[in-house]
């Protein structure tokens, strides 16, 4: 009889060692709410049509119906890509980064994507804000030609890190998909982005006239037309080029939307003072007021009698007794007003920080604000609002770099930290996949410095190659090359946030905050997944036996495990060593993992002793999860041995790789 494996091996097929499987999600959300309409097919779980159409009453439609809405070809397997669970893993690179040890901000190199995916365990509905700056589809953008058979693979191939031979080509209008192509890229990211979304998130997105309908019309199909929040025009340059005879082009445009119809208002900018007199002409009907303790000049001190003061359309009644005392009401005063101000509207002034102040005799009412709160934020981006241009943005960024025409066409920096403020507060998460140079994460910085704040950003940027033989990417490259970096655009991303935050720390000696960030690489699992040689099974085997690839580091495989496990990937990893092994404690003992190469029958004991000791000390919110490298036992007695001790001991979760 076989003999009962006591660990659950964890193989590149199993859930755990994927990104989360939307469709089966999506699956198990339509049982709970109509048992009657998922049903057993060829594949597995499946949808009945016909009890979807007699639910809804046949209101149903296909891609060939008319209907209302943006409709391209590809788009089915678009929407199918976003569904699609990534195999892949992000490999920790502490060389590469600023503060590994304490930062929270994250750097990913990867197609953003397959990015997208593996951060939806870790992430999904948690962050504030996302900005990003896509290609805007001008013919000489890059398009992500997304594989739909395997992605990892393709991305490994773009960016030369396996042969293959495939090219990265700009997107012209003489391939005939020149819409759909752009399309069939931004579709499945948008869907992916909007589940990061917090339910009072907002992403903005950078357009041109050229795509702003194919955009808009996208984002209203994903978020919903009722989240929709505006256009934004943006006032990019002072000094268009003047080569249209028609219009002079002065502005692009940033898409907003939110995530859900329940979100806060945008903060905007501060409203000047207002004169007391514009304050007193509120149409509002009488009510009952109850003023905070305020000044009372003109009064002796003393106690005010109830009664009627004042004149006019400003009168007042004096509800009860109020003590007056160094030209100061010492208590909270009630008055019935007369100077057409309701209480709701008393109570929104309030919470703006109005003052109260009772100047005369006759109590007479009067009102003041330094500052009058925040409006709505303006359709219209421009230096009224303090946000500059790409040519303000060029001069910056060739400061900060040392030189001029490293990257073309940046954003500024005070356009971004105009939106980071617009809808963030001091811990809010804020994303940008298509981080380019950097200046997201530059400006996120700035803002907390400027406020104190201590939010956080994570920024993808595909490791795009770059040429010294492309006219438009020399420069770039030849930066790359001058410090000895490989020549690509997510190179350029993390230069720029080191010397952004070598230049905020002199600007702000005072500002202790986080100005570092951990760099992580996409890559494939670093869980072997079968494939068989049919011509040598024998040795398949045997090259199998070991289920880690070769060239994959502890730590490699350690935050594979968080990422994979929803843990973020700046949680805290301590090592300990404990029956003369190397154990790790991962997000305060969420995950204890001993990748130890090999476990004798001896070791068995103190180890699984020692692991036990370690967990109880740090008693981890919820069951905590044990794992092992499956090779490392020596026979299968150590391994039962092991997870016999753990059970007893209140670890029911051991796996091994």
């Amino acid at each position: 009889m076989k003999n009962e494996d006591p660990m659950k091996k964890l193989t590149a097929a199993d859930p755990e060692t994927k990104s989360p499987d939307l469709v089966d999600e999506n699956l198990e959300r339509l049982k709970v709410l109509f048992p009657e309409l998922v049903t057993e097919g060829p594949d597995g779980a499946a949808v009945n049509v016909d009890v979807l159409k007699t639910l809804v009453g046949d209101k149903t439609v296909t891609d060939a119906d008319e209907k209302f809405g943006l409709n391209w070809h590809g788009k089915r397997h678009a929407r199918q890509l976003a569904l699609t669970p990534s195999t892949g893993t992000l490999r920790p690179c502490p060389e590469d980064s600023v503060d590994w040890d304490t930062t929270q901000n994250l750097m990913i190199e990867g197609d953003n994507l397959e990015v997208l995916k593996l951060l939806q365990k870790s992430y999904a509905g948690k962050v504030k804000l996302i900005y990003i700056d896509p290609p805007y589809n001008t013919g000489k953008d890059f398009v992500y030609p997304d594989d739909f058979k395997d992605n990892i693979r393709n991305y490994l191939e773009l960016t030369g890190q396996i042969e293959g031979g495939r090219k990265i080509s700009s997107n012209t209008e003489a391939s005939g998909r020149f819409h759909t192509d752009w399309l069939n890229m931004m579709y499945p990211r948008l869907r992916l982005a909007r589940a990061l979304l917090r339910p009072d998130g907002y992403i903005f997105v950078s357009i041109d006239q050229g795509e702003l309908a194919s955009l808009t019309s996208v984002l209203r199909e994903i978020f919903g037309e009722e989240n929709e929040v505006a256009i934004f025009s943006w006032v990019r340059t002072k000094t268009p080029a003047a080569l249209s005879k028609k219009t002079k082009t002065v502005a692009e445009f940033i898409v907003c939307f939110q995530r859900s119809a329940s979100s806060e208002s945008l903060f905007g900018i501060e409203k000047p003072a207002q004169s007391a007199n514009t304050l007193l002409n509120q149409p509002n009907p009488v009510g009952e007021l109850t003023f905070p303790v305020g000044t009372a000049a003109g009064f002796e001190d003393g106690v005010l009698q109830p009664g009627s003061y004042g004149s006019d359309s400003y009168e007042v009644d004096l509800l009860e007794t109020a003590e007056v005392r160094s030209g100061r009401f010492v208590t909270p005063v009630k008055l019935r007003a007369r100077f057409r101000w309701s209480q709701a509207y008393l109570d929104e002034q309030l919470a703006l920080g109005v003052t109260v102040r009772i100047a005369t005799k006759k109590l007479l009412p009067s009102y003041e604000k330094a500052s009058y709160g925040r409006e709505a934020l303006p359709n219209l981006i421009d230096d009224k609002v303090g946000v500059g241009t790409n040519e303000q943005a060029g001069a910056e960024l060739a400061e900060l770099l040392g030189a001029k025409g490293i990257v073309s066409f940046p954003k500024p920096v005070s356009l971004l930290r105009y939106l980071v403020a617009s809808c963030t507060n001091a811990n809010d998460i804020v994303v940008d996949f298509f981080a380019g140079s950097g200046t997201t994460g530059h400006a996120v910085m700035a803002q907390n410095a400027g406020d104190g704040g201590q939010r956080r950003y994570l920024l993808v940027q595909l490791p795009e190659p770059l040429d010294e033989g492309n006219e438009d990417q020399k420069l770039a490259a030849e930066f790359c090359g001058q410090r000895d970096k490989p020549h690509n655009i997510a190179e350029l991303t993390k230069e720029r946030l080191r010397r952004a935050a070598k230049k905020i720390s002199a600007e702000n000696p005072m500002f202790e905050r986080d100005l570092g960030f951990r760099t992580f690489k996409l890559d494939s699992s670093n869980i072997r997944a079968w494939e068989p040689d049919r011509e040598d099974l024998d040795q398949t085997l045997l090259d199998h036996t070991e289920h880690l690839k070769d060239g994959r580091t502890e730590q490699d495989v350690l935050y594979e495990i968080a990422l994979k496990l929803g843990l973020d990937l700046c949680v805290p990893i301590e090592t300990k060593t404990l029956g003369g092994k190397a154990v790790h404690s991962i997000a305060g003992g969420v995950v204890l993992a001993c990748l130890a190469p090999q476990i004798t029958r001896d070791e068995v004991e103190p180890l699984a002793q020692g692991i036990v000791e370690w967990r109880n000390a740090l008693d981890p919110v919820g069951t905590a999860a044990c794992i092992f490298r499956d090779s490392a036992f020596v026979d299968d007695v150590s391994k039962t041995n092991v997870a016999a001790i753990l059970e007893q001991n209140g670890v029911k979760s051991i796996r091994s790789l």
